[in-house]
């Protein structure tokens, strides 16, 4: 091993650790994961948006600005993983249509189009008469939106499948354990398992929402609070060649993205909750939105459903703070944007790992 070479700790296996932990490699560094499931938590129930337009809130625009930058990072990273495994990543870039489905929801529409506007996002207001083929599915009672071209998505079960074949690749280690407590000496970080303990040279925490191991220093001024989303995959209605859909339902919040094949993610529920359980009602609530949205969707089969748990800071904006424990950084705080940011976040890990003397 070189010099500039390092030995690497990435402790959680989530969309955040897994592509640090290939950007890490990639960058010629010795990298050893650990996670007892990885990609189970949040990424297993992501639909994979890339949207940072259609993902505006108020008071986000730093948040938005960084996102800004997601669609390229991910293409880079999609063509490294692709000239590698052999298999092209989909990224579909098809935009978001955003519509209301009432009076109030469609107030609710023009209350985000003026915090975009301010955010100089780019959109487009759009008709069912004007551009039908962007309705396509779409309730008939629904006849305006905002288009929000810039917007993608990847599939996250592609590009888990595409990592972890990329990190074998690159010879990095996965260990199936939980990592229960951290720590580092004059010389070395070390991450402790129940059954080993593993030194290096560095160490990234990217644990999601879930607590931080035993010896992790933090500053204080960042926290993380898990925010349980829910997902229903259904095979149904194929809009692959349209927008993302995103709606305002009786004031809730919904999109559909569909991939080839008629295969839809449903979504979406967030709730401040620590247990990754889905009620009937809430299942009942998503679906009927769904179908008001598309009614299409009453024909299609319900394939699964999937939940996680978002880790979201209590400014919603995403962190990277390297810890009081020596040698040792935390990588979190992306809340509902955490396929969006990963290759921004493996930017920042590489960076710490090779700025840090």
């Amino acid at each position: 091993m070189s010099s500039q070479e390092k030995n690497v700790l990435v402790v959680g296996g989530g969309i955040i650790g897994m592509v640090s932990a290939f950007r890490l490699a990639q960058a010629h560094h010795h990298v050893t994961l650990f996670d007892p499931a990885p990609a189970k938590g949040a990424t297993w129930a992501a639909a994979g948006m890339v949207a940072p337009s259609a993902e505006i809130a108020p008071g986000e625009q730093s948040n938005y600005e960084l996102q800004k930058g997601a669609l390229a990072a991910w293409r880079d990273v999609a063509h490294t993983l692709g000239s590698m495994t052999g298999e092209e990543m989909t990224i579909a870039q098809t935009g978001t249509l955003f519509v209301g489905w009432d009076a109030s929801d469609r107030r609710l529409i023009e209350q985000f189009a003026q915090v975009a506007s301010d955010f100089r996002a780019p959109m487009e207001a759009v008709t069912r008469m004007e551009s039908p083929e962007l309705f396509e599915g779409v309730s008939p009672r629904i006849s305006e939106g905002l288009l929000m071209g810039d917007d993608a998505w990847v599939n996250p079960d592609q590009v888990v499948r595409m990592l972890l074949n990329g990190l074998e690749l690159l010879g990095v280690r996965i260990i199936r354990e939980e990592v229960t407590s951290i720590g580092s000496d004059a010389e070395h970080v070390v991450a402790s398992t129940g059954t080993d303990e593993i030194r290096g040279d560095r160490g990234i925490l990217a644990t999601g929402a879930h607590r931080l191991p035993k010896g992790a220093l933090t500053s204080g001024d960042n926290v993380v609070r898990p925010i349980r989303g829910v997902t229903v995959r259904v095979q149904g209605i194929d809009r692959s060649a349209q927008p993302i859909v995103r709606a305002f339902v009786r004031g809730r919040a919904f999109y559909m993205v569909s991939r080839s094949g008629g295969y839809c993610v449903l979504g979406a529920t967030a709730e401040e909750r620590a247990e990754a359980v889905l009620e009937v009602g809430e299942l009942q609530r998503l679906l009927r939105d769904a179908l008001d949205i598309v009614p299409e969707l009453e024909t299609a089969n319900v394939l699964d459903t999937r939940m996680g748990l978002r880790p979201a800071s209590a400014d919603l904006e995403p962190f990277f703070e390297v810890l009081a424990t020596r040698g040792w950084a935390w990588s979190s705080g992306y809340y509902r944007h955490g396929v969006a940011l990963a290759p921004i976040a493996a930017e920042h890990a590489l960076q710490f790992v090779e700025g840090a003397s």
